[in-house]
């Protein structure tokens, strides 16, 4: 990149940066109050945050203990403006950076269509409405789940993404939290309790003692939530990124699929193949589901594995690709099977308005 008129940086075949200059920043008119939401869910990342969103509302969903609807609402609500602050301020300190990249060249504060003061202010407010969100309507538990996203992610991930590969291991951490926060929304436990002790739901062949679902409220379902979206994002984030490895070494970060391919395709495998035990026998012993689950999910974790073992075997970018795709349906194709199987439902007698 070199400098042009007026102090812009342009972008050449060149390996040679030119950092952002803000003192001649002249923010693009924002004539409408659509132009401007456009530019706000641009900052927030729209799709990531309405993933974050949908994680954090499964884990409501997925709670054997009552739930009301403006704690669902709320519970959306707040993750999604806890998520969007979170990313404004990734963007905030990463516009040099995005200025290098084919792919985040477009983003708002790069083109200059919001100012960083302007944009600052959009993360402030949302990441102070959020919290204040979940402290008042739904409890400070969950409240403080959302403030500690807004760290990690906007904090420790971003620092951590020149300097280190774990910034993904980071991020995947991250990517767990919201359904804990949905967990915790509903009035589950983190940690056990003598009240709350871990319980270990087995197999009806196995042990004569009948069910309770109350039961599934123990720290064990909370882990199999956060594990579930912890270990997804590895094989959904380094396909995407061995895809675009050029775009990461050319702005200068610390990624395993640039450092590293060939390990960056083993992750991936290793947290595939980790799914299958964490849907086959960790979402039933813990009561979430039933041992329906364990069945029915093995379809979609032996064809996600199939695709990540090839992905590793040739490394290739339609191996990259095809382990990507998959891990855009795999998600929801699994969060519906826990819901077909959630211990305690009875969706015969839900759909005769039982």
């Amino acid at each position: 990149m070199v400098a042009g008129n007026h102090g812009r940086c342009v972008t050449r075949h060149s390996t040679h940066t030119c950092p952002v200059q803000f003192a001649d920043f002249r923010e693009t008119s924002l004539d409408t109050p659509r132009q401007l939401l456009s530019v706000y869910t641009q900052l927030s990342k729209l799709r990531l945050t309405i993933l974050v969103m949908l994680s954090a509302t499964s884990g409501v969903a997925m709670s054997p203990l009552p739930t009301t609807l403006p704690i669902l609402l709320s519970t959306a609500l707040g993750t999604a403006l806890c998520s969007a602050s979170a990313n404004t301020f990734n963007q905030i300190q990463e516009v040099p950076y995005d200025a290098q990249m084919a792919r985040t060249r477009q983003r708002p504060l790069v083109r200059r269509a919001i100012s960083p003061l302007h944009a600052t202010v959009f993360g402030v407010v949302t990441g102070i409405a959020g919290p204040a969100l979940l402290w008042t309507m739904v409890n400070p538990v969950t409240a403080v789940l959302g403030v500690a996203n807004i760290g990690l992610y906007a904090g420790l991930y971003t620092w951590l993404k020149r300097k280190s590969v774990l910034n993904t291991w980071v991020g995947a951490i991250v990517g767990g939290i919201p359904p804990l926060m949905g967990w915790t929304a509903c009035g589950g436990k983190l940690l056990p309790t003598a009240d709350h002790a871990t319980q270990l739901f087995l197999p009806s062949f196995l042990s004569d003692a009948p069910l309770d679902p109350s039961m599934a409220d123990n720290p064990l379902g909370a882990i199999a939530l956060f594990m579930l979206l912890y270990s997804w994002q590895f094989p959904h984030f380094n396909s995407l990124s061995h895809l675009t490895r050029a775009s990461y070494a050319q702005a200068g970060y610390k990624m395993l699929s640039v450092l590293s391919p060939k390990k960056n395709a083993v992750v991936s495998l290793r947290h595939t193949v980790l799914l299958l035990p964490l849907c086959s026998l960790l979402f039933p012993l813990s009561g979430l589901t039933t041992w329906g689950f364990a069945i029915t999910s093995i379809v979609p974790n032996l064809v996600w594995i199939r695709t990540a073992f090839t992905f590793w075997r040739r490394c290739g970018e339609k191996q990259a690709r095809i382990t990507f795709q998959h891990s855009l349906w795999y998600l929801p194709m699994v969060l519906a099977l826990m819901m077909l199987h959630k211990q305690g439902m009875d969706w015969t007698e839900w759909m005769k308005g039982g």
